[in-house]
Order: structure tokens, then sequence, then C-alpha cells
């Protein structure tokens, strides 16, 4: 992942905290501070991108630019029901379907897991399916935001990093 891309990321963090006082009725009771997430219906149709990954190993020649597309479709104010494909950290392509579960929230910023199917990965199964639980944090704002994943690494088959996927609300 590029410098540029990282500061980017790390801005848009820095943004959502900053405003991690004004309270937002989706979110339930907490105010600013760590909360419970109250698990209300709600609707909401997001593209979401690829991803941009800076991977915890540096010494490999990894793939940080996973160029890619999905769908996330906000089923409540606590899961996310997401499916979507990019280029891996192995530079194949991978699909992905699951569920974004964020029961709690530190202000605006949602907290839980991803917890999807994957393939394409070719030491993982032969590029087959495998589950995974990934902890993401969320923050939206009006038509945009950012999820952003600490990807686990797993005995030398998949290598982990820290991923920042932008989407944009379509409606």
């Amino acid at each position: 992942m590029s410098a540029r891309l990282m500061t980017c990321a790390l801005a848009l963090a820095a943004c959502a905290c900053a405003q991690a006082r004004a309270q937002d009725p989706a979110q339930g009771e907490g105010g600013a501070g760590f909360h419970k997430i109250d698990a209300v219906q709600a609707s909401g149709f997001w593209l979401d991108s690829g991803f941009a990954t800076e991977h915890f190993n540096r010494r490999r020649n990894l793939n940080g630019g996973n160029r890619g597309v999905a769908f996330e479709y906000r089923v409540s104010t606590t899961a996310a029901l997401s499916a979507g494909g990019f280029v891996n950290s192995d530079r194949a392509w991978s699909d992905y379907a699951g569920v974004i579960w964020q029961p709690y929230a530190f202000g605006p910023i949602r907290l839980g897991a991803a917890l999807a199917a994957f393939n394409g990965y070719p030491r993982m199964r032969g590029g087959g399916w495998f589950p995974a639980a990934i902890p993401t944090a969320t923050y939206e704002y009006q038509r945009v935001g950012v999820n952003v994943g600490i990807v686990p690494s797993y005995k030398g088959r998949l290598y982990g990093g820290i991923s920042v996927q932008l989407k944009v609300r379509l409606f």
C-alpha cells in the first residue's frame, strides 16, 4: 500500500474519532464512548471498493492493491450482508460472501467482525472455499464510508495485514 493511501486512511479514521462526540440515534445508548449497539432493523445498499492492504510481513512481495468490487446490504444497525471479489495478496482472484456483525461501537465507529467464506488463495485449500473471521471497524457518514479489517496471518497460507475498503451508499 502506498504511503499516501495509508495517510488518507489514517486521516479518515482521525476525522471519525473527532466526530465521536456526536450521537447517532441508530447507535443506541452510550454517546461518544464505547457502547453496545441496539439491533434495530435498518436498510442501505452500498457499493464497496476492493481493498488497500498494508501487510504485516513486508519482506514478501505481496499485492497490497487489492482491486475489486463488492456490494453490502445493511439489514440492521448491527449487521450487513456482503459479497464481492478482489485480486488477493497472491495476485489471484478471490470471491467472498458473508455477514459483517458489529454489535459494539466507539462513538460513530462500529466494531465487530466480518464472518465470511473466501476462495482463490492458492496455498489455502488449493484455492477452494474456507471460512474466516476478520475483526472489522466501520465508519459511515451519510453516503460514504470505510471498512477497516485486521486480517490474521495463517500458517504461511494467508498473509495478514490491515485492509481498508472504501464504500459509497447507493440507496
